[in-house]
């Protein structure tokens, strides 16, 4: 089986630190060439995989200001569907864009929809359902007006989140600066239990950062700004708890589970795929209020790290994303 897997082009693949569109196509990309399929690599040039990479775009355009998106999106999504007689699959996991190439080839096409950035796009996917598989990444983020092949979770590589069965008596937020992340919730609630906290990740909204996070580091938190590699893991591990207090339907969020993998529990707002990840009173707890999550806080040490990364094992392993991902293009291909 060829595969074209086309990826994002904001960070590079897989990313240093942040870009978790281009760190799941990374880690698909390199299950599938393990199980034996043919995969190229459409990425920035400065990508990295055991497969076979096919690059236009010099850098990231989030990495290098030079770079004009729009440009450099057309000439990368031109690229693959240039070469599509190639493969016997396309697998779009960079938006919206490619659909509008879909009925000028005739190589089927799998969509990852990793979400929304806002309802106006949503008529290109209805445009192109009849056309394109689309794949979900849980069910709380399916559009009720489009049509799906699948729901497909995230998988991690569990063996490279080493577990900590202990923690610390520090609560750690980790996730893009944004008031969607809910970084000024987790500053509070950390501030309401007399914890401190560790935040960690990109400054996505800077005067966000200025008014609500920059006033608390040295009393109650420390940032450690965007953290990768063997960084990342002893974050991830080393907190009590992680709280991911979002203001949004979150699609997934690689965090969560990754907090999990490690022993962590997660302290989470009730929204999007939260329920989806989270067993309430035994992997984290689910919330609603800032008193719910100051009083889960309180009440981490009821829960067993132990169950939270089986619970990751179990369900949300880099080989079981990989798995359902090839019976998906099995079954398209007949």
């Amino acid at each position: 089986m060829r595969v074209a897997m086309l990826a994002p082009i904001s960070w590079r693949t897989p990313p240093r630190h942040y870009g978790p569109w281009e760190l799941v196509t990374s880690l698909l990309t390199e299950a599938l060439l393990v199980r034996g399929v043919d995969v190229t690599l459409f990425a920035t040039k400065d990508s990295l995989t055991s497969g076979n990479l096919a690059g236009v775009v010099p850098a990231p355009y989030s990495e290098d200001s030079s770079l004009d998106a729009k440009t450099w999106e057309l000439l990368h999504v031109a690229n693959v569907f240039e070469r599509a007689g190639e493969f016997d699959i396309i697998h779009n996991q960079a938006d919206f864009v490619p659909l509008g190439f879909s009925r000028l080839v005739d190589t089927p096409i799998v969509t990852t929809i990793h979400g929304f950035s806002s309802a106006r796009i949503i008529p290109v996917f209805k445009e192109y359902e009849d056309r394109v598989h689309y794949v979900a990444i849980s069910d709380a983020n399916r559009h009720p007006d489009l049509r799906y092949a699948a729901t497909i979770y995230h998988g991690i590589p569990i063996d490279e989140f080493p577990f900590d069965p202990l923690g610390s008596n520090d609560l750690l937020f980790f996730g893009r600066i944004h008031p969607d992340k809910g970084a000024a919730e987790a500053i509070a609630t950390a501030e309401a239990v007399g914890r401190h906290l560790i935040m960690a990740g990109i400054v996505q909204d800077a005067d966000y950062h200025r008014r609500h996070v920059a006033p608390a580091l040295g009393r109650s938190a420390t940032y450690l700004g965007p953290v990768g590699g063997l960084e990342r893991t002893r974050v991830l591990g080393s907190a009590r708890a992680l709280l991911h207090l979002i203001n949004f339907d979150e699609p997934f969020g690689l965090s969560v589970v990754e907090a999990l993998a490690c022993g962590t529990p997660v302290i989470a707002r009730n929204r999007g795929s939260m329920p989806e990840l989270i067993t309430d009173g035994v992997t984290g707890f689910l919330v609603n209020s800032a008193i719910e999550a100051a009083e889960a806080v309180e009440r981490i040490d009821e829960l067993d790290r132990h169950a939270c990364r089986a619970a990751v094992s179990e369900h949300f392993t880099v080989d079981r994303m990989a798995d359902r991902y090839l019976a998906l293009y099995q079954s398209i291909l007949g």
